[in-house]
């Protein structure tokens, strides 16, 4: 990692090194104070900016988090095409893990992962993420029914979100490390429920 949230714009401006000084900040907050500790005051503070731009700019702090999950999703993530599902969503699977190495990146997801459960506006955040993050892998299994090796009608959005609730479970809920091994099983879990018909749309069944 280089300190930058992925995602988000390259120096060349005070609007694009304000973004990513802020973005930046939320990212420490979360790490360090969780996200009932996480306030505009104090991201203002650590960014070294006044709050009123950021109220202007984010309106609040779910306005702040929305940005910071929007630069994480659309981060450009290699799309595999190995011509055999179990290899792509291995490759996919290790890309997603290899992205929360940096530990104050895990730390603010587990933050956000936690206040979904009891907070709409974070659990909204967190659900256009993952949504935009599945959008961008489903090719690889829309390619393995064109090959013929999943069933026609195989939910190709479900067979991705099997690979990303493994490795979520396993990073922020069970308290595992990332790594390959944490990848390669959700992959092979997908893969395998994908080959048995197991994520079949309904109106194919």
């Amino acid at each position: 990692m280089d300190g930058k949230p992925p995602g988000a714009p390259r120096p060349g401006g005070r609007t694009a090194r304000t973004r990513v000084a802020v973005l930046r900040a939320v990212l420490d907050e979360l790490a360090g104070n969780g996200y009932a500790g996480t306030t505009v005051e104090r991201v203002a503070a650590r960014a070294g900016i006044a709050k009123t731009t950021i109220y202007r700019r984010w309106g609040d702090l779910n306005g702040l988090l929305a940005d910071l999950m929007s630069s994480y999703a659309a981060q450009q993530i290699p799309v595999p095409d190995e011509g055999d599902l179990g290899a792509d969503l291995r490759a996919l699977a290790r890309e997603v893990v290899a992205g929360l190495q940096d530990p104050a990146i895990r730390a603010a997801f587990t933050s956000i992962v936690a206040a979904a459960v009891r907070d709409p506006a974070a659990r909204d955040v967190l659900s256009r993420f993952v949504a935009a993050r599945t959008a961008l892998m489903t090719v690889v299994v829309d390619r393995a029914v064109q090959r013929g090796e999943v069933p026609a009608g195989t939910d190709a959005a479900g067979v991705i979100q099997i690979v990303t609730a493994q490795i979520y479970y396993g990073l922020f809920l069970a308290g595992e490390q990332p790594s390959q091994a944490i990848a390669d099983r959700a992959a092979a879990t997908a893969a395998a429920a994908a080959r048995a018909g197991g994520t079949m749309t309904m109106h194919s069944r």
